[in-house]
């Protein structure tokens, strides 16, 4: 099990309101928010540092520019006092950000990761997370994706995309957990 101290970092991604309404495509995980919202409780009570991420995007008519309302967090996921900020403009909240250097200062020994997408911006921070040497964890049923196209007009389902995901980055760039282990090992 993993051990949570003040060495284990969790870092929400992407926990913003856009992702709620046209023109993002459906997502399958009902419970991905109430998870998500489980873990921030879990670590403000252990008080255990929490680095949130926000995608703050350059694109022209992106639901995500700063100032639209999608940009915001959804309801429960912005920082609190004391909690750090990461903000990124590409999928990966360790590229072009100080996400490594913030880690180093604080001791950080374990980076555990939820949020929005676990294909985009989700996996694209574990692989670079693990790739820049830290020992990354996905908290699987606290992440959500998209319904995405399939190259023949089909349609590949969000659950299909998570899970191969959830797959390949346990195979290859983290430990991959579930939200009531972590829960229930600080019990």
């Amino acid at each position: 099990m993993l051990p949570l101290t003040e060495k284990t970092v969790l870092l929400p991604v992407d926990m913003q309101a856009a992702f709620d309404s046209a023109p993002w495509p459906p997502r399958w995980n009902v419970n991905a928010g109430s998870n998500g919202l489980a873990l921030l409780d879990l670590w403000r009570r252990l008080g255990l540092p929490i680095i949130h991420v926000r995608h703050d995007s350059a694109e022209p008519g992106s639901t995500l520019r700063p100032g639209l309302p999608g940009n915001q967090f959804r309801p429960g996921f912005a920082p609190k006092d004391g909690e750090q900020l990461v903000v990124k403009s590409v999928n990966s909240a360790f590229i072009g950000t100080d996400l490594d250097l913030r880690l180093r200062r604080l001791g950080a020994e374990d980076v555990v990761v939820f949020g929005i997408s676990t294909d985009m911006c989700v996996s694209t921070t574990i692989r670079t997370g693990a790739n820049f040497g830290w020992r990354m964890t996905l908290v699987e049923d606290a992440c959500d994706c998209f319904d995405l196209p399939g190259g023949d007009g089909t349609v590949i389902p969000a659950r299909t995309v998570h899970d191969v995901h959830r797959a390949t980055l346990g195979f290859e760039f983290c430990k991959v957990v579930k939200t009531a282990e972590l829960v229930g090992s600080a019990s």
